[in-house]
């Protein structure tokens, strides 16, 4: 089972990787992101919003090469995450 961090602006330094999840209509949706420094925008992967499964495979993807190895999920406002995606620690 993966493991996952809870996304707060205090413990995400530059180079994280975050998923953020979110309501779309009636279905949970998500994009990635690479925490930039101050100032720089995020990178956002692929730019486009897809479903939470695909949305944290990227991240991992993407965290194997990053320098923080960690993912982060960031949940929307009410959205509960659910524990087939993995654990949030």
């Amino acid at each position: 089972m993966q493991i996952y961090h809870a996304f707060t602006p205090d413990n995400a330094v530059t180079g994280s990787i975050v998923v953020r999840l979110y309501h779309s209509s009636d279905q949970v949706r998500g994009y990635v992101r690479e925490v930039a420094g101050l100032g720089t925008e995020d990178a956002i992967f692929p730019g486009e919003e897809m479903e939470p499964e695909p949305a944290l495979r990227l991240a991992r993807d993407h965290a194997r090469n990053a320098k923080v190895k960690q993912v982060y999920v960031e949940l929307a406002e009410g959205l509960q995450w659910d524990n087939a995606w993995g654990v949030l620690v």
